[in-house]
């Protein structure tokens, strides 16, 4: 089994990456799909889901590594809830076996000892902001952000996506170390990077990235077992 993990700066395409990787090499896509399942299960509106997921306020609170998300207190259960709900869904999307895409949601973090190749997709805040005035154009206008409305998203998006890695990994955003590639896409298209990165990907998988993959798992079972050994 093969996974690539793709984390993204909003608004630099990496979503279109992911699913134009999937489209290259036939593997499974996750992205979206994550989250409706996640609102069906807890019997949730998606939209709501989706909301509280983007809004996790945790740079806002002074957390420390390793801390439970018990320790939010009770105006998150909410959010801890659906961290834990979503972090199940993309621990079964691994075990099903398949090779696939997943896009966002620190699956990176969630599946490291499924050894995924982890892509990193980032661009200048000028390109970033032109791919998203894209997309608002293709809405209706009365539904359309303007410029300084998706300005604004984009720096607390940001701020989200980067204080959730501090918490999940110790390590703060711009460490080069959590990812496999970085690709930056302020002058590149998305389509041509996607052929490139698909390489780069089964280039690294055949190197030597299936064996360290298959390492980690048999240490996580061999983990398990010598626990449950213990503990009989």
């Amino acid at each position: 089994m093969r996974i690539i993990t793709v984390s993204r700066q909003f608004g630099s395409g990496g979503r279109e990456l992911g699913k134009r990787l999937s489209d290259i090499l036939g593997w499974d896509y996750y992205d979206k799909g994550i989250i409706e399942t996640l609102a069906e299960e807890q019997g949730m509106d998606e939209r709501h889901v989706r909301e509280v997921l983007s809004h996790h306020g945790w740079h806002d609170l002074q957390l420390t590594y390793r801390n439970s998300f018990s320790q939010l207190g009770f105006d998150h259960s909410t959010r801890t809830q659906l961290l834990v709900g979503q972090r199940e869904i993309i621990q079964k999307i691994a075990e099903a076996g398949s090779d696939c895409i997943i896009v966002g949601r620190d699956a990176d973090v969630i599946l490291h000892e499924y050894r995924p190749f982890r892509v990193c997709v980032c661009a200048d805040l000028q390109s970033r902001l032109d791919r998203c005035m894209g997309y608002e154009k293709k809405k209706p206008a009365d539904e359309r952000l303007t410029e300084k409305e998706i300005l604004r998203n984009i720096r607390r998006i940001d701020r989200s996506r980067a204080r959730t890695r501090e918490v999940l990994t110790g390590k703060r955003h711009s460490d080069s170390s959590m990812f496999d590639l970085i690709v930056n896409a302020t002058s590149w298209e998305i389509k041509p990077m996607a052929s490139a990165v698909a390489e780069f990907a089964l280039r690294w998988f055949e190197a030597g990235g299936i064996a360290a993959a298959g390492k980690a798992e048999n240490a996580a079972q061999a983990d398990a077992a010598e626990a449950e050994g213990k503990g009989s």
